[in-house]
């Protein structure tokens, strides 16, 4: 992702986050800017469709990462996008043989089952972390993977 691309970004955050409060521009260049790891999707003819985002923490030998955001636009959810964009973040905390952590509403079964398929487990619960809906969340975590790519995908 570049800077180029927030104002779409943007456009997507409205649609699909409206009810937890989306992000602004001023976030995004935040993110941007520092030690994060951001990448979108495109189709056949250069829209940008998806976009997700990748948090690294912590110091050399002692890193862990976060996924900030996944996100697909409602015409291209159910074709694999969201999956290709999870996938290229675990490949860089492969990468890094880093854990991976994320929050997830507690309805958003999709995700659940993509998440537990790749291996997250979950951890803990938020109470109202989504705001200003007051949904709740899960804490899931994935194991670092040790000298191998990433794995976990079984279908």
């Amino acid at each position: 992702m570049t800077r180029q691309d927030i104002d779409r970004v943007l456009v997507m955050e409205r649609d699909l986050f409206a009810d937890e409060g989306p992000w602004s521009a001023y976030a995004f260049r935040t993110e941007l800017a520092s030690d994060t790891y951001y990448l979108v999707a495109v189709d056949e003819s250069g829209e940008l469709v998806g976009y997700a985002g990748l948090a690294v923490l912590g110091r050399p030998g002692h890193l862990e990462t976060e996924v900030r955001t996944i996100a697909v636009d409602r015409r291209m959810q159910g074709r694999g996008v969201g999956t290709a964009l999870l996938t290229a973040l675990l490949a860089k905390a492969d990468e890094l043989e880093a854990p991976v952590f994320l929050e997830v509403r507690t309805d958003n079964d999709p995700a659940l089952r993509l998440y537990e398929r790749y291996g997250f487990e979950r951890i803990g619960l938020r109470k109202r972390y989504y705001q200003p809906a007051g949904v709740d969340a899960y804490t899931m975590r994935r194991e670092a993977r040790v000298g191998a790519g990433v794995e976990g995908a079984t279908d």
